[in-house]
């Protein structure tokens, strides 16, 4: 029978089989392109652009999220509730204490971001803190521990920056083809093989976009189901969290003012009104960064 262990063990696997797929893909695409526009530079190129992208980004995006959304730090005396409580699920969790920040919005929500358990920060709406139970908000703050605790968001933010690279590989592919220049080449045999190799080009510069943000979205699906596990095993207490999601999802007055398409991922719950409570089909599904509420709701209980 599943249990926590299970689903976070089994939903870590499947992440890293995806960030193993976005390589993949990445190396692939510098391949063919620099097969088919006879330019070697075109493989290297993306494999270093991809890896200092990554650096670059694992030092300076969880800066940029929290200014992008507003956020402001608090400390011990003016969010004494709000600093004691993440501190005690730290001590229990064995992990240092983030920096904590409080989004001014009526919209309940919250997200952790960072690099790493030494250096991470959490923000909560100031609606969640008046509209959520103290159990229901310890379930909400052990989620986001688990993700700091788990690197989710280093490596949410790693496929991010993949799916940029696929992006601007695709985009040189159709610049060079039609404003660049190629060698002619007489062989009547590689002539044939050129041309085989400039179709399977056009067909990935074409898919290969969509297939990396479906990795994306998969990939951040996946962590969502990882944290959700994690947190309730911190708090020994799976009902808080899925009471949380169900009073975050039944919330569709407003959406969260700051969120964008680029951070939507990283709240625990989706950051825009109706988003949470419907039922989608799954061609749908497949285009959320999270999973569906009910889903996991359903999950954390048969936990309990």
């Amino acid at each position: 029978m599943a249990n926590l262990y299970s689903y976070s063990s089994t939903n870590k696997k499947k992440t890293w089989f995806l960030m193993t797929g976005f390589f993949v893909l990445i190396i692939a695409l510098g391949l063919i392109f620099s097969r088919a526009l006879e330019m070697p530079g075109i493989l290297l190129f993306a494999v270093l652009i991809s890896v200092f992208m990554s650096f670059f980004s694992y030092w300076h995006s969880d800066k940029m999220v929290l200014l992008i959304s507003g956020a402001k730090l608090v400390d011990k005396e003016n969010g004494k509730e709000l600093y004691r409580l993440v501190e005690n699920l730290c001590i229990t969790a064995g992990l240092p204490l983030p920096k904590i920040y409080i989004i001014e919005d009526p919209a309940p929500n919250a997200f952790a971001t960072g690099r790493g358990p030494k250096h991470a920060a959490i923000a909560v709406t100031s609606g969640i803190l008046g509209k959520l139970e103290k159990n229901e908000l310890e379930g909400v703050i052990a989620h986001e521990l688990s993700h700091i605790g788990n690197r989710d968001i280093l490596i949410s933010t790693i496929a991010t920056i993949l799916l940029g690279v696929v992006v601007l590989l695709a985009d040189m592919f159709w610049r060079i083809s039609f404003f660049g220049t190629r060698q002619n080449n007489n062989n009547q045999k590689d002539g044939r093989a050129t041309i085989i190799i400039t179709i399977l080009a056009i067909v990935f510069a074409l898919l290969a976009p969509l297939f990396a943000q479906l990795l994306q979205l998969a990939i951040s699906r996946k962590r969502e189901f990882a944290a959700d596990a994690d947190g309730a095993l911190l708090t020994r207490y799976p009902e808080g969290l899925a009471s949380a999601l169900e009073k975050i999802s039944a919330y569709n007055e407003t959406s969260v003012r700051k969120a964008s398409r680029a951070t939507a991922h990283m709240y625990i719950a989706s950051p825009f009104s109706h988003h949470n409570h419907k039922k989608a089909s799954w061609f749908n599904r497949m285009w959320q960064t999270h999973p569906p509420v009910d889903e996991r709701i359903a999950r954390l209980r048969n936990l309990s």
